[in-house]
């Protein structure tokens, strides 16, 4: 049984657990907090118990429990995710050099919450607010994993944070019903070009564009996109790009997904397939050879499509003149959940068709759409008011 008492002395105060270790020859253990909340906490969490119970050899530095970490996201998948792509575990390693770049004076059973908050501070002293965050997302990814196994009673981390950056801090430029209609009738326009180059690789891209427009599948997904996921009335999401060009699983569980896709779209994707797709793929290279490059797709699909549909113009950046296009290749995904908002989808469908892990995302990029057409039906339906007539 762990007890607790008030320590007071010229160099330090605080509070002081005694507990029950197999550790020490006298049979218990001492260790001492700054506030009685923090000595109450490792009580109460059990971390005394499991700490006092261990042997020498459990007691894990930090850096090994993040190689331990990085070994598991790697070779098992945590919980119930696959293994991570080599573009993420490339990522993962990066983040684990860097968390084991700080100065870890404890053990990772000795870890309390004030040593956390110090290396936050360290990561924000160190790194952009961007990459501290992300470091800190995974150390807490470590600190989870080694509780799940019960390595750890309790993780210190767990109140401890850094609010992300979002890219869609700011509303994502979605087109038009009118500026879609010019992109698909651009996109016809290139299919059919009397330039014969030109008419050939719009054969390819058209259907892309409007399989994007009609499914909402990133680039990712529809370039390595395999014929046997063209299912009757839709498609299925199985496989993804990852950075380095390599097909794979998708990034999350819930980006393995099936999406109703029209006839239209789904037709050319599937004459398309059968004309010029591969066993594996359903848009590969001319040559036939793997899965097009997004960079590649982008220089010799997306920005000329731009430039055709009269979506780019010139501005200057640092005394230099330089073209902006006003749309993305995502700009089309955006279109299709504004769609969806649009029918009356609810946030947990449009999570869902979109691949979204957290409906978090799904409210941070399209909240601003969804309030917006709560709003115009409450205005139609005529306020609270008429509840009471």
């Amino acid at each position: 049984m762990a007890d607790s008492r008030s320590r007071k002395g010229k160099r330090r105060a605080g509070h002081q657990v005694r507990f029950k270790s197999k550790k020490n020859k006298s049979g218990y253990a001492w260790k001492t907090f700054k506030t009685a909340k923090e000595a109450k906490a490792f009580i109460e969490s059990g971390a005394a118990r499991a700490e006092g119970n261990s042997s020498p050899r459990d007691a894990l530095s930090v850096e090994q429990a993040i190689d331990r970490w990085l070994d598991i996201c790697e070779k098992e998948g945590r919980g119930e995710r696959e293994p991570v792509a080599e573009r993420t575990l490339d990522n993962y390693r990066w983040r684990a050099r860097a968390m084991k770049a700080y100065g870890w004076e404890h053990s990772l059973h000795e870890l309390q919450e004030h040593d956390i908050v110090e290396f936050r501070s360290w990561l924000k002293r160190t790194y952009t607010r961007d990459k501290a965050q992300k470091v800190l997302s995974s150390f807490h990814s470590v600190m989870l994993e080694m509780k799940r196994r019960k390595i750890i009673a309790s993780d210190p981390a767990e109140e401890v944070t850094i609010k992300a950056q979002s890219r869609y801090d700011n509303p994502v430029e979605i087109p038009t019903v009118e500026e879609l209609q010019n992109i698909l009738r651009t996109a016809d326009l290139l299919a059919n070009s009397k330039n014969q180059d030109v008419a050939d690789a719009w054969e390819r891209y058209r259907p892309m564009i409007y399989l994007a427009a009609d499914s909402g599948m990133r680039p990712q997904e529809y370039l390595a996109l395999p014929p046997a996921s063209l299912m009757p009335k839709g498609v299925n999401v199985v496989q993804a790009l990852d950075g380095n060009n390599e097909i794979g699983p998708p990034k999350t569980k819930a980006s393995r997904r099936y999406i109703s896709v029209g006839a239209e779209a789904l037709g050319m994707a599937k004459h398309y397939a059968k004309k010029h797709g591969t066993e594996d793929l359903v848009f590969p290279t001319r040559n036939g050879h793997g899965a097009q490059q997004y960079r590649h797709y982008m220089r010799s699909g997306w920005y000329i499509l731009m430039e055709k549909a009269g979506f780019v113009e010139e501005e200057k950046r640092d005394g230099k003149t330089v073209l902006s296009r006003k749309f993305t290749p995502y700009a089309l995904r955006h279109f299709f959940a504004s769609m969806l908002i649009h029918q009356n989808k609810d946030a947990k469908y449009i999570q869902t068709a979109l691949g979204h892990e957290d409906i978090s995302m799904t409210f941070s990029v399209y909240g601003h759409l969804i309030r917006r057409k709560q709003t115009e039906r409450d205005e139609d339906e005529g306020g609270v008011l008429r509840y009471l007539q």
